[in-house]
């Protein structure tokens, strides 16, 4: 059994470097919410309510990253600068917002200006909507009551009825109220001190915040958030959770481990489905190769081998032309941003490690540090070499996808040229002639069609491309497309894209 917060705790550090922010500042946020809670008289229920609300707010942080780098060019400095931004306040959208986005993008502040006034006014309704909409849909498949997903579907209102969706005042949960005060005193508090952080409180107080829970941050500010800086938010909130504490078995924690390998999957269209399907064939490929031990351990980790693509802007993942030395840089971060973000939990220090190695190779060509054929157990090969196959045969903004043959005769070239390991090739490519015809999994009652043209939503193509594709009307795709949002319950093109790479209907091209 598995302490559930400790599991999300350290996992929360995938929504940190997906919003931009410091590593742990979703630690501090919760710890700040559950003493705020019980300032103001909550339950332990509420308490332990609030913990799990306040620690994944930004559970759905990659549900518009695409479309926001398309926008920008960086989601990431577009997301951060939001939070800092009080939109109630023009001066201050002068102040913070418009300089940031310039010096973040390399653009001119007229030119920021100029995009918030166009295609940022799409961006202020269907970016809101997509995370609110991912957040609710995450936090089911990782086994977080009804309330707790209510609560973050409404992590975007605002006190004034002027946020996503459109309530206002005590209409909106108290626990949803709660975390947005710490949240904008942890948010402060650790970017420019707990003085500022009064101040922004009290200047959001009856807009964004709810006036009276506001008053009482304000009054007990030191008390509540005075120790930000010094505390390890890993341990400090494992302490702050109300008993009794939730468990969790090992089911549990491949169900998790798939959630954040899907979520961070949404980065980009071209990435969805990836982590599911590495996972599956790293863990046949091991248990082809005898080591049942290791099955569970290796799939895991194929779920979240790739959480550090969090971190880099989509604009990378997204590029279809070749990436620049910089852009290079950054994209080869991402196994380390994986490998520090599993080494938080105690519990995933094996999946750490396996993460942080999936691009490493044999010659020590690899990266991010080198490593070479001594320092690489059978798993850790198997997992870069199942990693690389899902690569070459899944289509990327930048090429085509690669035949399953083609694909097979490019990892025996890297075994003959001493990257990849022989053995572990071998048990990749068995594993993945065995998946040969994949599977038809029809979940929601889809029909085979709905399926085809649930793929191109999840790939971002608009219902015009989508009838242009299947040679049909566009307002047949839009019947479709509409249909298929109300079996599956969705309403966004991120909300679909998730409950495809959960359902595993993403594994064949259309």
């Amino acid at each position: 059994m598995f302490r559930l917060l400790g599991l999300l705790g350290g996992l929360s550090l995938v929504t940190d470097v997906g919003t931009g922010a410091p590593l742990e500042e979703s630690l501090k946020r919760c710890v700040v919410a559950t003493r705020l809670a019980r300032a103001v008289g909550c339950s332990p229920a509420q308490t332990s309510e609030l913990l799990y609300t306040s620690l994944l707010q930004h559970l759905g942080c990659t549900a518009y990253a695409h479309e926001g780098a398309d926008v920008w060019g960086d989601d990431l400095a577009v997301v951060r600068l939001a939070f800092l931004t009080n939109f109630s306040d023009r001066k201050d959208v002068w102040r913070t917002w418009v300089p940031g986005l310039a010096d973040a993008t390399g653009t001119s502040r007229a030119r920021v200006v100029a995009t918030t006034l166009t295609a940022g006014r799409k961006g202020e309704v269907a970016g809101p909507a997509a995370t609110c909409e991912v957040a609710r849909d995450a936090s089911r498949w990782l086994g977080l009551p009804e309330s707790v997903q209510d609560d973050l579907f409404h992590a975007l209102t605002m006190w004034n009825g002027k946020g996503h969706p459109a309530v206002a005042g005590d209409d909106i949960p108290l626990v949803t109220r709660l975390m947005h005060v710490a949240a904008t005193a942890a948010l402060f508090t650790l970017h420019a001190g707990q003085a500022e952080a009064v101040a922004q409180v009290r200047r959001r107080s009856g807009t964004y915040l709810d006036p009276e829970l506001a008053e009482v941050f304000v009054d007990r500010a030191d008390e509540l958030a005075g120790d930000l800086d010094e505390l390890d938010g890993y341990e400090e909130a494992l302490a702050s959770e109300p008993h009794p504490v939730l468990m969790v078995d090992e089911d549990r924690v491949e169900a998790v481990a798939r959630t954040f390998g899907s979520l961070a999957d949404l980065k980009s269209p071209w990435l969805q489905g990836h982590s599911a399907a590495v996972a599956e064939l790293a863990a046949s490929a091991v248990a082809g190769l005898g080591m049942a031990d290791q099955v569970r351990t290796v799939r895991v980790a194929g779920h979240l081998h790739d959480v550090g693509r969090v971190g880099v802007s989509s604009r990378i993942w997204d590029k279809a032309g070749p990436l620049s030395t910089t852009e290079r840089d950054q994209a080869r971060l991402h196994p380390y941003y994986s490998e520090r973000i599993l080494a938080r939990t105690p519990a995933l220090a094996d999946v750490a490690k396996l993460a942080g190695q999936h691009h490493e190779r044999c010659d020590g060509s690899g990266y991010h540090r080198g490593l070479a054929a001594a320092q690489l157990t059978m798993p850790s090969r198997v997992l870069a070499a199942a990693d690389e196959y899902r690569n070459l045969v899944e289509e990327r903004a930048h090429r085509p996808a690669m035949s399953a043959t083609a694909a097979a005769g490019r990892l025996r070239s890297e075994v003959r040229s001493g990257r990849l390991d022989a053995d572990a090739v071998a048990a990749v490519l068995e594993a993945s002639g065995h998946r040969t015809g994949g599977r038809r999994t029809r979940p929601a009652d889809l029909t085979d069609r709905q399926v085809e043209v649930l793929r191109m939503v999840a790939a971002g193509l608009s219902n015009q491309q989508i009838a242009r594709r299947l040679v049909i009307s566009r307002r047949t795709a839009e019947h479709h497309v509409q249909d298929i949002y109300v079996k599956i319950g969705a309403s966004s093109r991120a909300g679909a894209a998730l409950f495809a790479m959960q359902h595993g209907l993403l594994d064949e091209p259309w």
